[in-house]
């Protein structure tokens, strides 16, 4: 599949950078929603924080000696400080503690990621820029030239950290800049559109080939 190269300013580039080609093996797959879904679920899962314990009757520090008559008080009896209905005393049915995380087959994880470049690629929806580079990091002059290429909403990926590019950006809203290195199937299939740097493509290629 050819892509046209880019430049910031909307204008497509000339000469021998004027195309480049996308593998098909990586973004030409057929859509595959039931992979989609599992690593979407894989990686949501993975986010959530452990779920902390309470303490109960068994992990409260207090005395377990028994601190009334078992008759005549005019009250419940009860064995000990560390039941529920006192002050300082244990959690009655508490939290226990908990992990969220999933495994899922790297293959499959793999899987996942071409197929949502493939997804991106079948809608028109992924752009590639000759790279990011900008003389002033001004979120102005960034907006404007967004404008001209009709990104509204867009996931950046480049092959190094593009520091410059990233401060211009990161106040637009919807826009998100990320190294390939951190590609992930959410993110991808969360913006609307996926800008790529042709380094960019080029790491990816690697990261599957390798």
């Amino acid at each position: 599949m050819k892509v046209k190269v880019q430049s910031l300013d909307g204008k497509a580039v000339t000469g021998k950078d004027a195309d480049i080609e996308l593998k098909d093996e990586i973004f030409g797959l057929e859509a595959r929603p039931d992979i989609l879904h599992r690593v979407v679920t894989w990686q949501l899962a993975n986010r959530r924080a452990m779920a902390r314990a309470a303490r109960e009757r068994s992990d409260v520090a207090r005395t377990g000696k028994k601190f009334g008559k078992q008759k005549g008080g005019g009250t419940a009896r009860h064995g000990n400080r560390r039941a529920p209905i006192f002050v300082g005393g244990g959690k009655a049915h508490g939290p226990r503690a908990r992990l969220f995380s999933q495994s899922l087959n790297k293959k499959v994880r793999a899987l996942g990621l071409k197929t949502a470049l493939s997804v991106k690629a079948a809608e028109g929806k992924i752009i590639v820029l000759k790279d990011f580079d900008i003389k002033d990091a001004k979120t102005s002059a960034m907006k404007v030239s967004l404008d001209k290429l009709g990104v509204t909403g867009a996931l950046f990926m480049d092959a190094g950290k593009a520091e410059a590019f990233t401060k211009a950006v990161r106040n637009l809203p919807r826009m998100n800049v990320m190294p390939t290195a951190g590609a992930n199937v959410y993110d991808i299939l969360n913006h609307d559109t996926l800008v790529l740097t042709k380094a960019a493509v080029e790491t990816l290629e690697a990261r599957f080939n390798g």
